[in-house]
């Protein structure tokens, strides 16, 4: 992969990242590489993400409607996106400047809200667009449709829509399925539902997705990766689909992804022999 200027974005208000960002910068300018501090060009060949999953989702939208690839080095706790340890970001790079690292396109989302006032601007996740009550006792009843197609109506404390990237993040804590990312799809999942028969769907990333309000309610908030984007009310409809450029991703060739789910999740190893 021919590298000529790279990106390094800081995971905010810390030193010893602020530190490893100026040494990764002398490091590309070694190499007659053109290095920039968290900025983001879009004749940029690379994205290095110094931080946790937090802050290559703050910049997910730019670098993919850029095309920029993504490299996310793990400075945070958990780290599923940001996959590569801080201890080995230099063969990492090594790998991508060779043209040995793995690009895989992860599907986005975008969403906008209309309303009788007129339609928001669309805003773009990595990892899920949620409905969520705020300190409302009572459930959000909503209703959804795919294509206007009626799918359910839910009385739940919200609903995700997710990606399969983001099917690890809040809507596994919600009782979804985990779904590889090489699948196009996007996963619908109530929050804490009334009814058990509440389920989550798997839909093909083709369809486009619609939900509404369906009666009174205050305190409704549309959060898109983990931002708060908008109020909802009655009679608002939300509409989700995929975006056009999805997020190219650097992924380690030496780690499947079964593989980084058995670490990230303590998940069990083999028991049985070959």
């Amino acid at each position: 992969m021919k590298i000529r200027k790279a990106g390094i974005i800081l995971k905010q208000n810390s030193s010893e990242t602020s530190r490893i960002g100026a040494e990764m910068a002398g490091w590309f300018r070694d190499k007659s590489i053109e290095a920039r501090i968290d900025r983001i060009d879009q004749d940029m060949d690379i994205l290095v993400i110094l931080g946790g999953d937090g802050t290559l989702l703050h910049v997910a939208d730019q670098a993919s409607r850029f095309r920029i690839p993504v490299v996310g080095v793990n400075l945070g706790s958990l780290g599923f996106l940001t996959e590569v340890e801080v201890g080995n970001r230099y063969e990492a790079l090594e790998e991508i400047l060779s043209g040995s690292a793995v690009i895989e396109d992860r599907l986005m989302l975008k969403t906008r809200l209309r309303r009788a006032g007129g339609d928001s601007e669309w805003r773009y996740a990595l990892n899920d667009i949620v409905i969520s009550k705020g300190n409302v006792d009572r459930l959000v009843r909503m209703e959804a449709w795919a294509d206007e197609e009626f799918i359910a109506s839910y009385k739940a404390d919200g609903l995700i829509f997710s990606t399969p990237t983001g099917s690890t993040a809040y809507n596994l804590s919600a009782g979804g399925p985990i779904v590889h990312p090489g699948m196009h799809s996007i996963l619908l999942t109530p929050i804490c539902p009334f009814m058990l028969e509440s389920r989550p769907v798997l839909l093909p990333q083709t369809l486009s997705l619609e939900t509404r309000l369906a009666g009174p309610v205050n305190d409704v908030k549309v959060i898109v990766d983990g931002a708060s984007a908008w109020e909802m009310s009655e009679n608002d409809h939300l509409e989700v689909v995929a975006a056009e450029n999805p997020l190219r991703l650097v992924c380690s060739p030496h780690k499947g992804y079964f593989e980084i789910l058995r670490s990230k999740l303590n998940w069990g190893g083999r028991t049985i022999p070959d």
